[in-house]
């Protein structure tokens, strides 16, 4: 079974940071609840096929060179954690945010994505 800190960084970097779709519907069924809930600033999305058109409708809209990477320590609880991320070239990144987990059962049930507000600056 996996750990908090695992399901973080599997989230991040084998789901929505690979653009292999084979290889990420893979780990999509190995990470998540099939009941998996998905909220970020667009809305709510349930369940790992949402996830996977998600990820694929994200990764499709940016260019080649456009990553995800970790940007901080990973914080951890027994069923919760937090992971912030940088997305874009990796000299000069487009976007921050941070994901916020619950774990299940080993599987991650609900993905809460929040953006950086750059209007506050």
């Amino acid at each position: 079974m996996a750990s908090v800190s695992e399901l973080l960084a599997a989230n991040l970097h084998e789901v929505f940071g690979n653009r292999d779709a084979d290889a990420r519907r893979t780990r999509i069924e190995a990470i998540y609840a099939e009941d998996v809930v998905f909220t970020d600033p667009e809305g709510t999305v349930h369940g790992r096929h949402a996830v996977e058109e998600k990820a694929a409708a994200l990764l499709a809209s940016a260019p080649e060179n456009f990553v995800f990477a970790e940007d901080g320590e990973r914080y951890v609880g027994s069923d919760i954690g937090a992971l912030a991320w940088a997305f874009g070239p990796s000299e000069a990144p487009v976007a921050r945010g941070i994901d916020v987990l619950t774990v299940a059962n080993g599987y991650i049930t609900h993905i809460r994505t929040f953006f950086i507000d750059n209007s506050s600056r």
